[in-house]
């Protein structure tokens, strides 16, 4: 038929009740749609579907779940805890695949969830559950039912070592949705994105916490990621990131000191191993700052991964200030790509990111030379090259914190109105 003459209100999202995954969604399930919702085991994937299941029955949408890895019993405890055992969720513990088919085809329901896939087999398949043939079939009749009968349909899945969906990667082409739930099990911080939508953008991200009570969607991600920030201690510094479209403010902590062992470590969490040797490399290079045979940690609070180069000055600095003994104000964040000739670039949506860091009661922020105005409230320290940034939010070495002030934090408080010549005068090290 002609493409004209097809009405595009047929692809409309349905919200499930779960703001933070309608906005992943963009607005919620599309009828017909299939999902692979991906996540490492105890992140949370079956309290997330399990809540999304009962705010849409509330919403009087009758919804099936296939509990093929719990029993019944185990799926109630949970509902009984999440307050979500309403009228019109519904539940069967199965593998069969047959058996899943024939209680849909039934039940009829608006959305059905299959948690996980793979645990589900389909008997005329002889392969073992879970390999990868079996997974293909399984999906693949999946698919066809949901697009025949236009239910929305959600396929829980594990994630391999390196990251990836378990099973074939034909699996991310079967589906229409496939979304990631990340986080670190022994913090509350919850993260899904989309790596593929074909009803949306894959550019949001929702972010919850993990409570007693289940997932909570967050407003303010940045308030509780910086909750429990010290105030004067040295190695710490706050960073905006952008996590999908989203800018969040986060702390950024450095600690350099003397070998444990034979050979110097290098420990990341949080961040990327090869751009932390990148940056101790720079700071050797070009900035004189002895790192090379020093036991080097850094890490970002509240288990965020950032993936993203824009974090380089932030890193650098935190390992700067650890070096120097000396404490970056609770006012200043950082923002920057820091190339090998110790340049520092640009990065992308920096106007978003100032607002959100003037919206939080940041006063300064260390950026590049070529970074446009920020919020009139916020004061930007703009530096061309990792040395002068140093030598802006520092201006002093390791000889002359004697004489430094003092802030209100018990620390030194450093401010870019100290005299800048003072690393021009002193031997290549920034250590004593």
């Amino acid at each position: 038929m002609p493409l004209q003459t097809i009405s595009p209100d047929g692809a409309v999202a349905v919200a499930t009740g779960v703001g933070e995954l309608d906005r992943v969604l963009g607005g919620g399930l599309v009828a017909g749609s299939v999902t692979v919702l991906g996540g490492e085991p105890g992140v949370g994937k079956s309290t997330l579907v399990l809540q999304a299941l009962a705010s849409a029955a509330v919403q009087g949408r009758t919804s099936l779940l296939i509990a093929a890895e719990e029993s019944g019993e185990q799926v109630r405890r949970r509902a009984g805890r999440l307050e979500a055992a309403v009228d019109g969720c519904y539940v069967l513990a199965t593998t069969d695949l047959d058996a899943v088919m024939s209680a849909a085809g039934q039940l009829e329901p608006s959305i059905l969830v299959v948690d996980s896939i793979q645990a589900v087999s389909d008997r005329a398949c002889t392969s073992q559950a879970g390999s990868p043939s079996q997974v293909r079939e399984c999906a693949g009749r999946l698919v066809r039912y949901a697009k025949t009968l236009g239910v929305a349909t959600v396929l829980v899945g594990h994630v391999t070592k390196d990251g990836g969906l378990a099973g074939p990667r034909t699996l991310e082409h079967l589906v229409d949705t496939v979304l990631s739930f990340e986080g670190d099990r022994h913090h509350s911080l919850r993260l899904l994105s989309a790596s593929k939508h074909r009803y949306g953008p894959t550019g949001e991200i929702g972010l919850f916490e993990m409570t007693e009570a289940g997932l909570r969607g967050l407003v303010d991600p940045s308030a509780l990621l910086l909750g429990d920030r010290r105030r004067g201690v040295p190695g710490s510094i706050a960073v905006p990131v952008l996590e999908g479209r989203r800018p969040l403010i986060i702390e950024i902590q450095g600690l350099v000191g003397p070998p444990m062992s034979g050979a110097p470590r290098r420990v990341a969490q949080g961040v990327v191993g090869g751009r932390l040797a990148l940056l101790l490399a720079v700071l050797e290079r070009r900035c004189h700052v002895a790192v090379a045979a020093s036991d080097v940690f850094v890490s970002t609070v509240g288990g965020l991964r950032v993936n993203e180069p824009a974090a380089d000055l932030g890193v650098a600095l935190a390992l700067v200030s650890a070096v120097t003994g000396i404490a970056i104000g609770e006012d200043v964040v950082a923002l920057g790509e820091v190339g090998l000739a110790g340049e520092i670039r640009q990065v992308p949506a920096t106007e978003r990111r100032l607002a959100e860091v003037a919206r939080l009661g940041f006063r300064r922020a260390v950026v590049p030379q070529s970074s446009p105005e920020g919020p009139v409230a916020l004061e930007l320290l703009r530096a061309g090259t990792l040395l002068e940034a140093v030598r802006l939010l520092l201006g002093v070495v390791p000889a002359a914190r004697s004489g430094s002030r003092t802030g209100s934090g018990g620390g030194p408080e450093l401010s870019g109105s100290r005299d800048v010549r003072t690393l021009e005068r002193t031997p290549p090290s920034l250590v004593s």
